[in-house]
């Protein structure tokens, strides 16, 4: 028998607004191969992490122009052009966390984000301004699946961790939640969402 669930914890990318850096460089880099190319080896997803750990974006450009000048214009077209990477909310699982705040539940956020990034985010979906709070790894200088992040986020807000449960896209996010004693479910569809939290005794 799971604990009684009093705290609910959303991450943001791939569970309530799609992201996909793909959108504008098909239109920058229209050769797919060399689409991928530059992904897998400029503009990373490592790389894009340490901006979601706090990097400024100035500095993250420079160091990949030093690398490869000739694809400067490619380079900083990753930040001009973020905007269009968060192409659409999920529509199913946002009515979900609506849903829970509507019910009076405890509902917060925990994302890897960038933190100006993030702020743009919450004017493009204002959705993301409903929940109690959150936890933006770009202000703080911690990511996911990092334990310390989970224990922070649940400082802060004053959550009981085995009464917590967490939502994520990726694996490792969840595992790195249940490391720090939280319950959490992998997301894959708004209508799997919908089963996970019933089974956990959250009824929608």
């Amino acid at each position: 028998m799971t604990a009684k669930i009093d705290h609910i914890v959303f991450d943001i990318g791939k569970v309530l607004i799609h992201y996909d850096p793909h959108i504008p460089y098909s239109r920058i880099i229209p050769d797919q191969a060399e689409r991928d190319w530059f992904f897998l080896n400029v503009c990373t997803h490592e790389w894009n992490l340490e901006q979601d750990r706090g990097r400024q974006w100035s500095e993250a450009e420079a160091l990949l122009v030093a690398q490869y000048p000739e694809r400067a214009d490619q380079i900083r077209a990753f930040r001009r052009h973020w905007h269009e990477m968060v192409s659409h909310a999920y529509d199913g699982s946002v009515s979900i966390m609506e849903a829970l705040i509507d019910q009076g539940r405890d509902v917060t956020m925990l994302t890897n984000f960038a933190a100006d990034t993030f702020t743009e985010a919450r004017k493009i979906f204002p959705f993301l301004n409903k929940p109690r709070g959150v936890t933006v790894s770009g202000e703080i200088g911690l990511i996911k699946p990092e334990v310390e992040i989970y224990q922070k986020h649940a400082r802060d807000f004053g959550l009981v961790p085995e009464a917590t449960i967490f939502i994520d896209d990726s694996l490792a996010n969840v595992e790195g939640a249940r490391a720090a004693g939280w319950q959490a479910v992998q997301f894959i569809d708004a209508e799997r969402l919908r089963s996970d939290l019933m089974a956990h005794g959250i009824d929608l």
